[in-house]
């Protein structure tokens, strides 16, 4: 997941033609979100505790993934991962845009990562009749009888409107409210 995330958010930089030299020191936020149930990778490494280093405990921690993304760009604004289960992603983009209308940075990077090696979630899930009978998410339906568990990574760089105009970076999306 850190891997992914990284990747991801070095495209999301490039595509706003930020570069690491001119972020690092700024007060860029980082804002994670990330599924508690997505520890599949440290189980897997678990497994064995012979095969435990170091590394295993930071390189799989979800509370390291913003910090990683802090230390590899030197940002210096707010560092923050969240679980809110589904709605992770989407609160990590609402507290920074908190945190850009506060002034608690000027820049800020949004995102989240769900990675899925092992059934056992599922599994678990599908025991408590969480799931969606035929495997299709039908969110705020009358016919919805459960969710869909999926994985992915996105990451987006956010910052006031004028300011994205005024230094000349592509704008894709307003968030409005």
């Amino acid at each position: 997941q850190q891997r992914l995330l990284l990747e991801v958010t070095w495209e999301a930089f490039e595509a706003a033609g930020l570069t690491r030299e001119r972020l690092a020191g700024s007060q860029t936020g980082v804002f994670v979100g990330v599924h508690s149930h997505s520890t599949d990778y440290y189980a897997l490494q678990a497994a064995n505790p012979d095969d435990l280093d170091v590394y295993s405990g930071t390189g799989t921690a979800h509370n390291v993934l913003s910090g990683r993304l802090a230390y590899l760009w030197d940002l210096r604004g707010p560092n923050v991962a969240v679980d809110t289960a589904c709605s992770s992603s989407l609160v990590a983009v609402h507290l920074a845009v908190q945190s850009l209308r506060g002034d608690e940075c000027r820049l800020a990077v949004a995102g989240g990562v769900n990675v899925m090696l092992t059934p056992h979630f599922t599994i678990t899930a599908s025991r408590m009749r969480m799931l969606a009978a035929d495997g299709r998410c039908k969110a705020f339906d009358a016919r919805g009888d459960g969710f869909v568990r999926s994985e992915g990574v996105v990451c987006v760089v956010l910052m006031p409107l004028a300011r994205a105009v005024e230094d000349g970076h592509p704008i894709y999306p307003v968030i409005k409210g």
